[in-house]
């Protein structure tokens, strides 16, 4: 064999060595049915002034990509590591932060999802992070509500080097992710649900929540009276049907740990009422008690209208004027 030709096999074994590093799935099973792209296919003869947000780091804007917030030693399919994305304001102080949440119906999507809409929050002065958790085909309920109380924590862990105030913590979610971002912030202090995935020391509480889109009861007439199958997204999530386990529906709804100590929450919702069942009475509780809420609609039929321009430039406005209100 040539010299030549051994250098041309040599290289090319190194390529595709390269190229398999790159396209290798993970150790976990991934549902990657989920995507900006298939929304707006979806989307787009309805409205066809829709466009993607983009992946685009502002001027003034530092990010930090992939940091590992913890990892757990023992899974069903090995070590895994969980990620966040962190983008906060160049200039040096204390900024008030959000971790966001993204949704997929508790199985598909990404943190990637939710990164344009960190970008523009942290152009807006706040330091906004996109976590990523686990979901129901790698580890059903409790997992992803440890994982993102874990995230908070290793925030306060890590506050002064992020330029995060560990004293002004809201956390936000689309769809799933509200509903699991409702979820986190409605049982701060509630010991079942904090997990031991790193920083215990340190504590997982927020100062605020936005749900966008997310349930807040899943035994509210809109979302138990919707056909199931065992397969169903909620259905995989929570650990089986309503009449295996309804003490579970009950334990993943928000609404049951809502108390006269909860902190101020802002619904931002589609035109899809079920989305958001059971939000009229727990904003009924949260008037009782004069806890600060606030609702905003968009009055189109379109359940992601937070991935596309010009929805994603309202929602964010909406998100900062009230972060501004409730933590600044």
């Amino acid at each position: 064999m040539s010299l030549k030709t051994t250098t041309v096999i040599i290289c090319f074994l190194f390529f595709a060595s390269i190229a398999g590093a790159q396209t290798k799935t993970p150790a976990f099973p991934v549902d990657t049915s989920y995507t900006v792209a298939n929304q707006l296919r979806k989307y787009q003869k309805y409205y066809p002034y829709l466009l993607a947000a983009e992946d685009e780091l502002y001027k003034g804007v530092i990010e930090y990509r992939d940091v590992i917030y913890t990892t757990l030693k023992k899974t069903k399919y090995g070590k895994r590591d969980l990620h966040l994305d962190i983008f906060r304001p160049e200039k040096e102080g204390e900024y008030p932060s959000i971790i966001l949440v993204h949704g997929g119906g508790w199985r598909s999507g990404n943190k990637s999802l939710l990164v344009p809409m960190a970008q523009m929050i942290a152009k807006r002065g706040f330091v906004a992070i996109a976590v990523e958790y686990q979901m129901a085909l790698e580890a059903p309920y409790p997992a992803a509500v440890h994982n993102i109380k874990s995230a908070i924590r290793w925030m306060r862990a890590n506050a002064e080097k992020y330029n995060i105030d560990p004293e002004r913590i809201a956390i936000s979610g689309t769809s799933a992710g509200g509903h699991l971002a409702s979820l986190v912030g409605l049982t701060n202090g509630v010991e079942k649900f904090e997990g031991t995935m790193g920083n215990e020391s340190h504590s997982s509480f927020v100062q605020a929540i936005i749900d966008i889109d997310g349930v807040l009861n899943f035994m509210a007439p809109l979302s138990l009276n919707k056909e199931r199958r065992d397969d169903s997204p909620d259905v995989q999530w929570i650990g089986g049907q309503f009449k295996d386990v309804p003490e579970l529906w009950k334990e993943v709804s928000p609404i049951y740990w809502a108390n006269e100590n909860s902190v101020p929450m802002l619904f931002i919702n589609s035109g899809y009422p079920r989305f958001h069942a059971g939000q009229d009475e727990l904003i009924g509780m949260l008037d009782e008690w004069g806890i600060y809420n606030d609702v905003v609609k968009f009055k189109v039929r379109m359940h992601t209208f937070w991935l596309f321009h010009p929805f994603i430039d309202e929602t964010v406005d909406y998100m900062v004027d009230f972060m501004n209100k409730v933590m600044k």
